[in-house]
């Protein structure tokens, strides 16, 4: 049941992320067909990031500018959500490395404090990461699959995950994503060896037998409203998220290559992956939800060499980032 008689209320904290500014969209664009009202954007812009400016022009969008750390405010918006997307998070490992304590409260505590102060019968769908698996393992990895985070950004969405299970939420732990969105990030591993490609014509790889599982931004999303959608079926699961092919580092840029056939791809183990990711991501728990993703790696790869002449003569060049 909807605080708002007119239709459900939608907080996506980290709404103005690389993510969350594409859950946006979404939401608005099919806010008549889902019954939604309004949509909060609950975000600190961090990043000093305005790729959400133009959603002013829906009414059905609001934003409030606010840290999830300060409870008191996102209380008052809990209080009044129907569905909450907590995708406020510091991304990546360097981040939380840089910022071991901010990781936490951010990546971990704020996800603990929505979990256990939103109202009854409120909706929880969460984003994890696949990098919480145990790394290294030739076998195809389910949801059932061994959790051994390596990393401090592992270790804190994993032990956020775990305060959404507690309350029969879900979560979606997701393969590394790719594409543009309205708050670009080139630091991701499709992004960014597309982006070399594109500009630099050249890679030195590392580790470059080490696999991972992609998923497009667009197709997270997707996949996120599917499970508001259909929230009581799936309550209290967590699925794997991803394109049923995992690829290399050489593998991919053997895929990039196609589309620019001037990159050259070098291999030198000069150092190593502090991340450690390695791993072959089963998809087909979610898949058998009758969910399949629409973009291909193919897709993004194309997606952003249109993107990035833009990209390279922006002013804002060196911002898209969370490095």
């Amino acid at each position: 049941m909807s605080n708002n008689k007119n239709g459900l209320n939608v907080l996506v904290d980290g709404g103005a992320g690389y993510l969350g500014s594409i859950l946006i969209e979404c939401l608005l664009n099919r806010s008549e067909e889902l019954g939604i009202s309004k949509v909060y954007c609950y975000d600190n812009l961090l990043y000093k990031q305005d790729g959400i400016f133009h959603f002013a022009n829906n009414p059905k969008f609001e934003f409030v500018y606010g840290d999830v750390r300060d409870y008191e405010t996102l209380q008052k918006y809990l209080d009044i959500a129907d569905v909450v997307f907590p995708l406020s998070a510091l991304v990546g490992m360097p981040s939380c490395k840089k910022n071991p304590k901010m990781a936490e409260e951010v990546n971990h505590m704020h996800v603990k404090y929505v979990a256990n102060n939103c109202n009854f019968g409120t909706k929880v769908i969460y984003c994890h990461t696949n990098s919480c698996y145990k790394s290294g393992s030739s076998e195809l990895i389910d949801e059932t699959g061994e959790i051994e985070p390596l990393s401090h950004y592992g270790r804190t969405k994993q032990a956020a995950e775990d305060e959404i299970l507690k309350q029969n939420f879900i979560s979606l732990r997701l393969a590394t994503v790719f594409g543009t969105s309205y708050r670009f990030r080139k630091d991701l591993l499709v992004n960014d060896m597309t982006l070399r490609a594109a500009t630099d014509r050249f890679v030195v790889l590392f580790e470059q037998h080490a696999k991972r599982n992609y998923i497009h931004v667009r197709d997270v999303v997707a996949c996120l409203i599917k499970m508001m959608i259909d929230f009581d079926k799936y309550r209290g699961q967590v699925f794997n998220v991803g394109l049923s092919e995992n690829y290399s580092k050489l593998e991919l840029c053997q895929k990039i290559k196609q589309y620019v056939p001037e990159f050259v791809i070098k291999n030198d183990e000069y150092t190593s992956d502090p991340d450690k990711r390695n791993y072959i991501i089963s998809n087909v728990k979610l898949n058998d939800t009758g969910f399949f993703p629409r973009y291909s790696l193919d897709d993004g790869i194309k997606e952003l060499l249109r993107a990035y002449p833009i990209l390279i003569n922006s002013a804002h060049f060196t911002a898209y980032t969370n490095l």
